[in-house]
């Protein structure tokens, strides 16, 4: 085995959806060599591994442009990784999703010399396509989560690598449906309606309110409906949540269970519709934004879907409803219908049953933590003149 060789690792993230997947890779990696040590950006999962944290990723997440103090956070924690890597404190540089943040690391890393690996690709095939000849010029490695992107990216001459998606890793339901109803005091005869708001304080400043008007219009619809929210762990207690309390049930963690033991879901777009998607639940999918982020969205957007489901089924299988006007009525309306007509639910989870088919099997975080590794056992070899036994990849 080769676990004497070490190796200093920089990994940056800057979302929830990061963190998770930063986490697993953290983890695969040590299990193969314990000797490499991991310094950098995350999220209360990454800290939990114990690696030298520099700062807090939640502090860096954001929807939308940053404001004169985002600006002015961001540069202070930019000129410290500079500093680190002037300094020649690591090896390897590996950045997880957070483009606006991240590919500028990837530039500075790059321009001093540095191995550099993304994993997440930003998703340059719906937007800010400039950010291609960043990934060209800057990335040694780019992991892809999404089946279609590994030849989107290859087309342009960028490494690019598809191994499956990590989200398969994490997707688990620990209770059991009469369990769960009995824990979080609902009744299995009557209609549960789940509410994702999202994972950055931004979209839950606009969701939530949007979200508890549409659960009092059902209410009226619906008879016997319930009702639950779920925060995401890394959001802060807000006055918000506590108004959220009072019209229905909210809770922290659990989302798969609510995802899977709901009559219908109503997703703020994000990952979370993958994941209700792999777990076939009946969905709407949303998302609320500035006025003028609408505007420049409509100009800028270059994919049918905002939900990941429909853009990797190349269909709209998840009722999408993103106009400003008349959104509350049309998202209790496609709720309404999916409560109410049982085939039409049955009909969209067949559609979702492939999704499975199509991002692979269980598994990935493991294959790319492998595969990184070996691609960090080469840049040694060809530094240092050192053998790698092939043991140590198989293992």
């Amino acid at each position: 085995m080769n676990q004497d060789i070490s190796c200093r690792i920089l990994l940056i993230t800057g979302e929830l959806s990061g963190d998770l997947y930063g986490h697993l890779l953290i983890k695969r990696i040590r299990e193969i060599n314990p000797a490499f040590h991991f310094l950098g950006i995350g999220g209360p999962r990454i800290r939990s591994l114990g690696i030298e944290v520099l700062f807090s990723s939640e502090s860096l997440s954001l929807v939308g442009l940053p404001g004169p103090r985002d600006l002015k956070k961001y540069w202070f924690v930019y000129k410290k990784i500079e500093d680190i890597l002037k300094r020649k404190k690591v090896d390897v540089v590996i950045l997880v999703d957070f483009p606006g943040f991240n590919l500028r690391i990837a530039k500075l890393a790059r321009k001093l010399g540095y191995p550099v690996i993304y994993y997440v690709a930003p998703q340059v095939w719906a937007w800010h396509r400039r950010r291609i000849n960043i990934l060209r010029n800057c990335v040694d490695r780019l992991y892809v989560i999404l089946p279609f992107e590994e030849n989107f990216f290859s087309r342009y001459g960028i490494k690019t690598i598809f191994l499956g998606h990590p989200i398969l890793d994490l997707l688990e339901v620990k209770l059991a449906e009469e369990l769960f109803y009995e824990v979080y005091g609902f009744r299995k005869d009557f209609p549960l309606i789940s509410f994702f708001p999202g994972s950055r304080e931004g979209e839950v400043k606009r969701h939530i309110p949007l979200f508890l008007k549409i659960f009092e219009e059902l209410k009226e619809k619906i008879p016997h409906v319930q009702g639950i929210m779920v925060k995401a762990e890394s959001l802060e207690e807000s006055p918000l949540w506590e108004t959220a309390r009072g019209v229905l049930k909210v809770i922290e963690g659990s989302q798969y269970e609510v995802l899977k033991y709901s009559t219908v879901a109503v997703l703020a777009s994000g990952t979370i519709t993958l994941e209700s998607a792999l777990l076939q639940t009946p969905a709407v999918v949303t998302y609320s934004l500035p006025s003028w982020m609408i505007f420049l969205a409509k100009k800028l957007v270059k994919v049918p879907y905002i939900s990941l489901a429909n853009l990797i089924l190349e269909k709209e299988v998840y009722p999408e409803v993103v106009e400003e006007k008349r959104k509350r009525s049309l998202i209790v309306e496609k709720v309404v219908e999916l409560v109410k007509k049982e085939e039409k639910r049955k009909k969209m989870q067949k559609e979702l049953h492939r999704i499975k088919e199509i991002i692979g099997s269980p598994g990935a975080s493991w294959r790319i933590a492998e595969d990184i590794v070996k691609f960090i056992y080469e840049l040694k070899k060809r530094e240092f003149g050192i053998e790698v036994k092939k043991e140590t990849l198989a293992k």
